[in-house]
């Protein structure tokens, strides 16, 4: 297609004002310094980071004094570290110590499979010995756990749980029906990985003597064919992916015990079509804890369980006419006694704390308010204080407070403007503290638990510099009614010479998804440095948070259950009207992308409200919600069997014959999130409709589409479109 061709002369249409696609996506010119992998350790006085050797581009775990930053000594160096079975160096991609911080688990050759899951090599080190230990040699793993104590360590290799001692290196292997696409052992299936946010499906309990774990049977699950591309024949890849209305894994709860060699089923009920997305240990009580939601995710209950026997008991209750969001509530938090736990719930309406006895009984609501509590963070039980983050100062920014256990001083810790994202000292003496505001690139800090600046690791004043130097624009937020007088949240960035007497394109780029917000006062978020480049390239770039998304509560969010893309496309067509009459704006040029969810709304947006919008740009969309997840499109759709027309009135590939403007549909043909069969249907639904187009396909890439110089290749190709259609 003439796309295609546009893509080698594309360097040379470019302004060369400002910077190039080259410095943000080949070079990296833009990208935040940050600090990583930090391990705090157990006495409070130090923490740990995984550094390079600028000397021979080996990892170190360097320790540093917490107070002054005074590096105090190098833990490890990979180059010293030798295989015991090749003698060569091995790197170390991520680390971790034991309860007592004698051994440490380090991961090597760690290569991806899905969104979260991985299989690596891991290495045991013991620091008091020196001595570095395999767990297997011939197979990667999956998910090597050491014990609390640190005398055993749990795996999963193809499907089957593990567990090998460090002392006299015997492996026992707890579960032998592992088999792919049937069976799985301690790790999750597909859908579980991608909308539970959850790979790994096995814990220690608190005194190492068993394991609980999940096992996945997918057998009845049916399978997707992926075609993987480079050979004279394509591989076919073929795995389980339950879509809506279909059936998903049979799962179940198991407890091994150590000592006994004994594996006791717990108690879940007769009902197998659930969901059992969490598994916990409560301290001091020998207890397993779990959650379980019922196919359409309205009702969720927390049990208690005897490992030894497998008797549950019901200790709390959630129901909802809409559903019950897990992730967004999911912190439940025993206190280290057994006798109490802290949970999250949004039953008043917004995400709030909870603190009930270990009977379920509730003991008192922490939080309270028209704002959302965002991240629980943990309580300090030595203190009697609770730490989170939520929208209380504005649903676009997140700050950090303090509350006791009985409710009272509440403090905001983290008062700066912007986003605030939290990472706590187990002791709660201390926290790093990233945030930015969208003046205001990453800076990372060290902080006392007070709020108080110990030090500043990381300001990203050279960055700052360069953005400005490369004439980077900062947003300016405005709110906006929707049809029924909702306040929603949006930005604008104008090019940085903008001249209100002219007219200019605007680029309206949307996510648009449940719980998902792009209108954050943040620097950077997605796809920034691509949105600077194309307001130097003259237009103005434009993002509004329409109903259904987060940060607002659950009128706002679940007001969209059931009929999705009615609402949200309403407000975005309402937008972009607006925008038409303002006197800079030229009509005639408003164009609108989006990426996954936002690909979906994208290409709804341009066919129903094709009298506004010329151009727009799907990557990797959902076209039709019957192609998508059981669990994610259930949960705010619930089944295509009892409301086909929820899935049906407003998936785009039902509106193809309105389309009047520029389409551009780009799509990764390995992605085992949102498959190509999508972009396929819709292709084929625009021809049948006589409908004309440009297409451009990623082969093997994911729904990521990233890899060597593809991001370079994506914008390049968008901007091309864009400066061709709009």
């Amino acid at each position: 297609m003439s796309l295609v061709l546009l893509v080698s002369i594309a360097s040379s249409a470019f302004s060369q004002k400002g910077f190039s696609l080259e410095d943000a996506f080949l070079y990296y010119k833009f990208y935040p310094n940050d600090i990583y992998n930090i391990n705090w350790m157990n006495d409070g006085s130090f923490y740990t980071t995984l550094e390079q050797d600028q000397q021979n581009g080996s990892e170190i775990i360097a320790k540093y004094k917490i107070t002054n930053g005074e590096k105090v000594d190098e833990v490890i160096n990979s180059a010293n570290l030798k295989s015991p079975l090749t003698h060569e160096s091995i790197h170390i991609d991520d680390y971790s110590f034991n309860s007592d911080e004698t051994k440490i688990l380090i991961k090597t050759e760690e290569e991806p499979i899905y969104r979260r899951s991985t299989r690596a090599f891991y290495y045991i080190y013991d620091l008091q010995s020196q001595e570095l230990y395999t767990i297997d040699a011939t197979k990667k793993q999956m998910y090597a756990t050491l014990s609390p104590y640190g005398k055993n360590v749990a795996y999963v290799i193809e499907n089957n749980l593990y567990v090998k001692n460090l002392e006299t290196q015997e492996v026992r292997q707890i579960t032998n029906d592992g088999e792919f696409n049937k069976i799985i052992n301690g790790a999750t299936d597909w859908v579980y990985e991608e909308e539970f946010s959850m790979s790994k499906a096995f814990k220690w309990s608190p005194d190492g003597s068993m394991i609980a774990y999940l096992r996945f049977d997918e057998s009845e699950v049916k399978e997707y064919n992926l075609q993987i591309w480079g050979n004279l024949y394509p591989i076919d890849y073929r795995f389980k992916y339950p879509k809506a209305g279909e059936k998903n894994s049979v799962v179940t709860i198991h407890v091994f015990n150590l000592d006994t060699n004994k594996t006791t089923q717990i108690d879940t009920g007769v009902e197998t079509d659930i969901y059992l997305p969490r598994i916990y240990w409560v301290p001091k009580k020998n207890s397993l804890s779990f959650i379980k939601l019922n196919r359409l995710q309205n009702n969720l209950s927390l049990y208690h369980a005897d490992p030894n026997t497998g008797k549950a008991n019901l200790i709390l209750n959630e129901a909802s006419d809409t559903f019950v969001d897990l992730d967004f509530t999911d912190d439940l938090t025993y206190f280290s006694d057994g006798e109490s736990f802290i949970k999250t719930s949004e039953k008043s309406g917004f995400k709030h704390i909870y603190h009930y006895d270990i009977d379920g009984h509730l003991i008192s609501q922490l939080t309270d308010g028209d704002w959302e509590v965002d991240q629980f963070l943990g309580v300090d039980e030595k203190n009697n204080t609770l730490y989170f983050t939520s929208t209380e100062v504005s649903p676009i920014e997140r700050h950090l407070y303090s509350i006791r256990l009985d409710g009272k001083d509440k403090k905001e810790l983290a008062k700066t403007s912007g986003v605030h994202s939290i990472d706590f000292s187990p002791d709660f003496q201390y926290y790093i503290d990233r945030f930015s505001s969208s003046v205001i690139p990453l800076t990372v800090e060290l902080c006392h638990h007070n709020g108080k600046v110990v030090r500043v690791l990381e300001d990203n004043k050279s960055l700052n510099q360069r953005a400005k130097e490369s004439g980077f624009t900062k947003k300016e937020f405005f709110e906006f009614s929707s049809s029924d007088g909702k306040k929603l949240h949006g930005y604008m960035m104008k090019p940085k010479d903008f001249d209100a007497n002219k007219k200019y394109p605007v680029l309206m780029f949307v996510y648009g998804g449940p719980g998902q917000q792009t209108v954050m006062n943040e620097w950077g978020g997605f796809n920034y440095w691509w949105h600077q480049y194309m307001i130097q390239q003259g237009y103005i770039v434009v993002s509004v948070d329409n109903r259904g998304t987060d940060g607002r509560g659950t009128e706002f969010k679940h007001s969209t259950y059931g009929i999705m893309g009615k609402l949200e496309v309403d407000d975005q067509i309402r937008v972009a009207k607006y925008l038409a009459e303002q006197t800079y704006v030229d009509r005639n040029r408003i164009g609108i992308w989006g990426w996954s969810y936002g690909g979906y709304m994208s290409s709804l947006a341009l066919f129903v409200g094709n009298d506004i919008f010329k151009t727009a740009i799907a990557v990797a969309p959902v076209t039709n919600w019957r192609f998508y997840d059981t669990i994610y499109t259930e949960r705010y759709q619930g089944l295509p069997q009892t409301n086909p027309s929820g899935y049906d009135d407003y998936s785009p590939i039902n509106h193809v014959e309105k389309l009047k403007g520029h389409y551009l549909i780009i799509h990764g043909t390995g992605d085992d999130n949102v498959h190509m069969q999508n972009s396929i249907e819709m292709i084929d639904a625009l021809i049948h409709a006589g409908k004309q187009f440009d297409m451009f396909f990623y082969p093997n890439r994911n729904h990521g589409i990233y890899g060597e110089n593809t991001r370079f290749h994506l914008y390049e190709m968008m901007s091309t479109f864009l400066l061709k259609n709009l």
